[in-house]
């Protein structure tokens, strides 16, 4: 095949033969060539999977009221990049994981059906983007309403109640590190701030945090891992088994776990999300929010099972401790005694002594009584047949076999869920939702790596973020994929 074009001079022959590109008779290297296409072939793509996922999006927001707040906020005044178009696109740059405004505008100049779902006017823009500018504004005027975007997040989690209602049955808490990129605040030698005005270069907001990691090695031995960072930390509430957050908060890295969820969260949990306080039968947390009055307000207060982890060491720093009254176990009618043969450790296992053989046996956990507001432990000759020397002279295994113990005698130990019952250990293991829920921050909303400095930025990203995530949710459930309702980056079927 070839053709005969003419130019000055006379005429040049351009040939293909075998993958090569003759000019002049002459053998040249092929270049790749492009088939000619239609202007608008985007329209004839059977399947557009990732805008199929930012439709669902956008389906599930409950952003209406924040819309109608900033159209009328911008009033009558110039609207070349719609309100609803801007915001889109900033749901788009979360959904498809850009790290920077720059990267998503080079998304929206590269794809016209992008700009099209997202509500820009292609003939008006063409092949162009909204400015820098134009985002640098519109950010500033979200900044300005953040009550609504707490709004919108509550309304987000009151829609999925009402899709999901056994959302929040059971919770699960912990933080997360955001660390700043950004330069730290320059100081002087003796450690004072030298300069507080914003550069654009230092994040004023941030400061350190540490956070330590007992770390058992092969021989035994246990060493403390202490990982510092400067930044913030995210505080999250989620349903343990939808992996989906129903509260958060963002504080500086320095702030307590503990502190943080018995003065910011559950009481914003009590005022926004009572409902799911109200359903919760138990709620996770490890051992930084081993706490004798964050346990007794779940408990006393919301009728919550407090599962937390607790630390290795107990009050007066020896691993067993006597009951100091003792239990009372009945014997015969109106009858009882106390029982300084019980003990228990910081675990809340609870065992009886014999003083015969001079053993300690660990007693069977016989439930929780309600009404009484106590743990009831069986004896373990008794109910495991286990061999015991005493089993003739003990006031338990001679009486009624078994033994009460008040949650008051040691409320961070015993809870309404013994610790060591089967039960606690499963409800415990359910925590490691909130950390495939913190992954997935990290992973797929780009905050292992991202550009925002300040405070503010940063709890205004991590809320459209996690609304987005609720709003992903509630699009799959009316979409009929219930099944891919953690699901932020699977294809749409």
């Amino acid at each position: 095949m070839g053709a005969i074009y003419e130019k000055s001079g006379g005429f040049c022959y351009i040939g293909i033969y075998k993958n090569n590109l003759y000019l002049n008779n002459k053998k040249h290297n092929r270049m790749s060539i492009i088939p000619q296409q239609s202007l608008f072939s985007w329209q004839q793509v059977d399947r557009l999977d990732d805008l199929q996922r930012l439709n669902l999006v956008l389906q599930g927001l409950c952003d209406e009221e924040l819309m109608l707040h900033l159209e009328q906020q911008r009033g009558k005044g110039r609207n070349d990049y719609p309100v609803r178009a801007m915001w889109n696109s900033i749901i788009a740059g979360i959904v498809f994981g850009h790290e920077s405004i720059e990267s998503l505008r080079r998304e929206l100049a590269r794809n016209a059906p992008l700009r099209q779902l997202c509500g820009f006017d292609l003939f008006f823009m063409g092949p162009w983007a909204p400015p820098s500018s134009s985002y640098t504004r519109f950010l500033k005027s979200l900044f300005d309403c953040q009550k609504l975007i707490d709004d919108m997040f509550n309304k987000q989690v009151k829609a999925l109640q009402e899709l999901l209602p056994d959302l929040g049955n059971h919770l699960a808490g912990d933080s997360k590190a955001i660390e700043s990129h950004a330069n730290k605040p320059r100081k002087s030698k003796d450690g004072e701030t030298v300069s507080r005005e914003p550069d654009g270069r230092r994040d004023l907001d941030a400061d350190v945090g540490v956070k330590k990691y007992p770390v058992k090695q092969v021989d035994g031995t246990t060493w403390i891992k202490v990982k510092h960072w400067f930044g913030y930390k995210m505080h999250l509430v989620v349903d343990s088994k939808y992996e989906l957050p129903v509260a958060r908060t963002l504080t500086k890295a320095s702030r307590s776990d503990v502190a943080e969820m018995k003065q910011n969260l559950l009481p914003q949990m009590e005022q926004d999300q009572p409902e799911i306080l109200n359903n919760c039968e138990a709620m996770m947390l490890d051992k930084a929010y081993d706490d004798t009055h964050l346990i007794t307000t779940l408990h006393n207060r919301h009728d919550i099972a407090p599962i937390i982890d607790i630390r290795h060491f107990t009050k007066d720093g020896k691993e067993q401790r006597a009951l100091e009254d003792g239990p009372k176990t009945s014997l015969g009618r109106n009858k009882s005694v106390s029982l300084p043969v019980v003990y228990y450790d910081h675990k809340g296992d609870v065992s009886c002594w014999s003083s015969k053989d001079s053993k300690h046996f660990n007693m069977a956990y016989g439930g929780y009584e309600k009404d009484r507001n106590t743990l009831k432990y069986r004896c373990p000759h008794r109910h495991h047949g286990i061999s015991c020397a005493s089993k003739d002279t003990c006031p338990i295994g001679s009486g009624s076999g078994q033994v009460r113990i008040p949650l008051k005698t040691d409320e961070r130990i015993f809870t309404k869920v013994a610790r060591s019952s089967y039960k606690w250990k499963d409800l415990y293991n359910e925590r490691s939702a909130v950390e495939r829920v913190n992954s997935r921050v990290d992973q797929n909303f780009g905050f292992h790596r991202h550009f925002i400095r300040g405070i503010k930025k940063m709890a205004l990203s991590v809320d459209i973020s996690l609304i987005t995530m609720l709003a992903m949710a509630c699009g799959r459930i009316l979409n009929n994929q219930a099944e891919h309702v953690r699901s932020l980056v699977r294809l749409a079927a």
